[in-house]
């Protein structure tokens, strides 16, 4: 029983070490910056195309963070094999995102052909706690704790966005405000980790153990 629960938290550890790079933090941060900036582009591009022509900034960036782990990261913190305990977590995470995503969508849709209304208004409170769920289990099937802490600033970020458009008559339901700072904070901490595994792990290429090592 010790033995299982030894390598339960190896594994564990492996997984946290290997993916402590800051990176995927850096990329959720930049997906988040279009709920800040697409607002102020729908005037001049209207609400589809502010939205799409973030597709090939998502895709740098992705392939920007694939880059890094793979030529900077990995020789650093070493590469890292799931496990079937971390194939099923990844699994369950992908199917919650899935959900989570789609209903976020429908309520997005809702919203903003009732924009302006008591009913669009009454959504943004589910919206927001359909992405404080999300991000909770995420964190909870990945074992990274500041998912949780993210799940809350962007659950908070439309209500809050919300409670700035009524009272204080900030553009675009605040949108920009709330979301830009909550993308800048996460941002900084992705940037503030890659930077500390650039600095202080020396370059070692090794293979991290999975439970079944």
């Amino acid at each position: 029983m010790s033995e299982t629960i030894s390598l339960k938290q190896i594994e564990k550890k492996a997984f946290k070490t290997s993916h402590g790079d800051g990176l995927w933090d850096i990329l959720l941060g930049c997906l988040l910056l279009m709920f800040a900036v697409a607002p102020l582009l729908s005037a001049s591009l209207g609400d589809f195309w502010s939205s799409v022509v973030f597709l090939p900034f998502w895709g740098a960036v992705y392939l920007a963070v694939r880059l890094l782990r793979t030529r900077v990261v990995a020789p650093r913190v070493g590469t890292f094999k799931i496990g079937r305990t971390r194939k099923a977590k990844l699994r369950k995470f992908s199917i919650v995102m899935l959900v989570a995503n789609l209903v976020a969508l429908i309520l997005g849709i809702v919203a903003a052909k009732n924009v302006g209304s008591a009913s669009g208004r009454a959504i943004v409170p589910f919206t927001g706690l359909i992405f404080l769920v999300g991000c909770s289990v995420a964190a909870g099937l990945l074992d990274l704790p500041r998912l949780y802490v993210y799940g809350l600033m962007i659950g908070l970020s439309p209500i809050v966005g919300e409670w700035l458009w009524v009272n204080h008559k900030a553009s675009h339901h605040g949108f920009p405000v709330t979301f830009g700072l909550t993308a800048a904070v996460i941002i900084v901490v992705g940037l503030v980790l890659f930077i500390r595994i650039v600095r202080v792990a020396p370059v070692s290429a090794h293979e991290l153990p999975t439970e079944e090592a």
